[in-house]
């Protein structure tokens, strides 16, 4: 299957340390932002996007990526690519976190590593990557720097659609061109 920029979605969104949840994904708030980022998906189906990149990160992006998972179960043609910055990415991670994230790997059509091992600057390479190869970003960002800020910036610099999610659902969705 070939997979255009011009039909996919890239996603980035703060790990657990940055969500006022942490990991406790029971928490109202959570369940809010993962009903947003369904909605999101599907809106962003309905423009014409049926593939889907992910970063494969604990916290928002492997909350995404079961989203597309979901997604794919009520619709046609849609896809989930894994773009993992480096071999070994969920070596440090808690058991049930690296079962999470092998699960989700096991359902992806798709999956690119970067790298062989970890380096400083792979984690945004693979965000780089992801923005372009994709012409709309889907982000869960509450405006502070970080990783997900670097990446919201990128994509904006290379004229790409952005879709921002609030963390807890204060603000309203902004899309930016």
């Amino acid at each position: 299957m070939i997979y255009t920029p011009e039909r996919t979605c890239a996603f980035t969104g703060h790990r657990p340390e940055k969500l006022p949840w942490g990991h406790y994904e029971d928490d109202q708030r959570c369940q809010a932002l993962k009903e947003r980022m369904w909605k999101a998906a599907q809106e962003i189906y309905d423009m014409g996007c049926r593939h889907f990149l992910c970063g494969m990160a604990q916290g928002c992006d492997l909350y995404f990526a079961e989203t597309i998972l979901a997604l794919r179960c009520l619709a046609v043609g849609v896809t989930l690519e894994a773009v993992i910055p480096h071999e070994g990415q969920s070596d440090r991670w808690s058991e049930e976190q690296k079962e999470r994230y092998e699960r989700i790997l096991s359902m992806c059509d798709k999956r690119t590593v970067l790298a062989p091992r970890y380096t400083s600057g792979c984690m945004q390479r693979r965000n780089r990557h992801m923005v372009d190869n994709a012409s709309v970003l889907l982000a869960v960002y509450d405006g502070d720097g970080g990783g997900t800020g670097y990446t919201v910036a990128y994509a904006l610099q290379q004229k790409r659609k952005v879709i921002c999610l609030d963390v807890v659902g204060d603000a309203p969705q902004s899309y930016y061109f």
